[in-house]
């Protein structure tokens, strides 16, 4: 066994990782819930604004959008807490997939749009504004793909147990 199996095989063997996967059969499905509902409410509120950018209900203002984004940071960090017990419970299954890094990586971009919307339209400099929310809605839905997708497309489940494609 390769350094790396080792190291993820006591990964998988930590009491955190037991729990997430071990004998309770609430931990698991509780945590995914928790990310489901964050990803909700992270995902929707970012859509909500970036389709109001993008001209639908231009009754709303713009100055009132901000507002929303303490949501956005509270489902984030529910998202972030979630989905660590999550990677905590199949380390190996994730960090052997190469749709895991796809997933962090337009969730990264995400919040980066997150964060330049917010500077950028909902603060009075509309610079780019539509294409802004635009990328930020593929950004999340690109997520939100590569995250059911972790469910499919792994190849290994635990350090030496296949069962992936």
């Amino acid at each position: 066994m390769s350094p790396v199996e080792q190291f993820f095989e006591a990964l998988e063997h930590t009491p955190l990782s037991l729990w997430v996967r071990g004998p309770s059969l609430l931990a698991f499905p509780l945590i995914l819930t928790v990310h489901t509902i964050g990803m909700g409410f992270l995902a929707g509120v970012s859509a909500a604004i970036n389709l109001r950018i993008l001209g639908v209900a231009p009754t709303v203002p713009l100055h009132v959008l901000p507002k929303f984004y303490p949501v956005l940071w509270a489902a984030l960090a529910a998202n972030f807490v979630s989905g660590v017990l999550l990677l905590a419970g199949y380390p190996y299954k994730a960090f052997s997939n190469p749709v895991f890094y796809a997933k962090l990586s337009l969730i990264a971009l995400a919040v980066f749009l997150m964060l330049k919307i917010r500077r950028d339209v909902l603060e009075g400099r509309a610079r780019h504004a539509k294409l802004l929310a635009s990328a930020s809605l593929l950004s999340w839905v690109g997520a939100m793909t590569a995250g059911r997708l972790l469910a499919y497309t792994f190849k290994w489940l635990l350090v030496g147990i296949p069962g992936g494609f």
